[in-house]
Formats: C-alpha cells, sequence, structure tokens
C-alpha cells in the first residue's frame, strides 16, 4: 500500500530476460522512517518524554496543599493527567511496534495519532498557560509567595510548558505522515 510505483516514480530495471520463468517483478520501494515518527526508536522516546514531563508537572502541582482553591491548577492537574495517559498508551502502542518489528502507516492510526496530539498538545498548551497567568499573579502582582509555594507552581507550569513543546514534532510528523499517505493513494 505505501510501496512506490514505476508510474509514481521511475526505476531504472533491466531489461526483461527472454524466459518469462526468469522474469522478476520490481520490488517497490518502501518509504523510510522519520526520526520521531510512530513506532520508531526516537518516537518512543518522545513519548516517554512527553509522559515524565506531564507526570513531574502532575506530581508537582498535586504536591501542594492548596491547588485545590484555584479553577486553572486544578485545570492543569486534569490536562497533565490526559497527557500521562495519552502518552503511556501511544508508548505502549510504539513498545509493540517495536517488538513486533512492524512499522506504524495505517493511514487511520497515524491520523488518530495526529488528531490525539494536537488536542492534548491544546489541552496541556492552555492550562499550563492559564496556570502561569496565576503564578504571575500570585508571585509579582499580589507579592503573596510567602504564604503560598510560587516555585512548586513555577515549576509545575515550566514542565507543563515542556510538555506541550515536546508534543509538537510528535504533531507535526504524525500530520505530515497522514498528509503523505493521502497524497500518494490519490496520486496512484
Amino acid at each position: 500500500m505505501f510501496a512506490s510505483r514505476p508510474v509514481v516514480h521511475p526505476m531504472e530495471v533491466a531489461a526483461a530476460p527472454a524466459n518469462p520463468a526468469q522474469q522478476q517483478q520490481p520490488q517497490g520501494v518502501l518509504m523510510k522512517d522519520l526520526p520521531g515518527m510512530p513506532g520508531t526508536p526516537s518516537g518512543l522516546a518522545l513519548r516517554v518524554t512527553q509522559f515524565l514531563l506531564a507526570a513531574v508537572s502532575l506530581a508537582v502541582m498535586s504536591s501542594t496543599s492548596d491547588f485545590a482553591s484555584v479553577t486553572a491548577f486544578c485545570y492543569l492537574i486534569a490536562a497533565a493527567i490526559l497527557q500521562c495517559v495519552w502518552s503511556l498508551s501511544v508508548a505502549i502502542v510504539d513498545i509493540y511496534a517495536l517488538l513486533v518489528k512492524r512499522c506504524l502507516r495505517n493511514r487511520r492510526l497515524v491520523a488518530f495519532f495526529a488528531i490525539g496530539d494536537l488536542i492534548a498538545c491544546g489541552v496541556i498548551f492552555s492550562g499550563a498557560c492559564a496556570a502561569a497567568g496565576i503564578t504571575v499573579l500570585i508571585a509579582q502582582d499580589l507579592l503573596m509567595c510567602s504564604e503560598n509555594h510560587c516555585s512548586s507552581f513555577q515549576t509545575a507550569v515550566s514542565m507543563a510548558f515542556m510538555c506541550s513543546f515536546s508534543l509538537a514534532p510528535s504533531f507535526v510528523l504524525n500530520f505530515w505522515s497522514t498528509a503523505f499517505a493521502y497524497r500518494v493513494v490519490a496520486a496512484g
């Protein structure tokens, strides 16, 4: 399905032998996996990084005693939980693909990963922005760091931002792979 066709990508083939029994079909050229795509070791590394950053953000924010009094902090915790579940689920699929040595080039699966990455990135980024706004309000405007856990809030917010930034390559590669797969099918 994802092999190149001679019409799309011409290949040089030696002249056919006179005996039809010796004729062989030219092998299709498979598209190579880019680092970071699903089912590759670097894709698994991206997922594990996303999981760890979201888990650290979740752990640091939930370790404070007064996070429940602010809605933005509760939203960040919910976003971090969603990100942990998403990254862990896709990491398990990546581990399975690596163990059975199969590439994840199914269009629907990669499109599902791209949509999931987009949603997870938007949710964790918006949670980080909301929590960052409250953290700046507490630390800079109200000067209430002595009464609150400002360093914990700042650490959790920065981990959430790094998590959302680590989601960007996953989304871009999955989206590119999905768009390229549809282009190959449409051209073929």
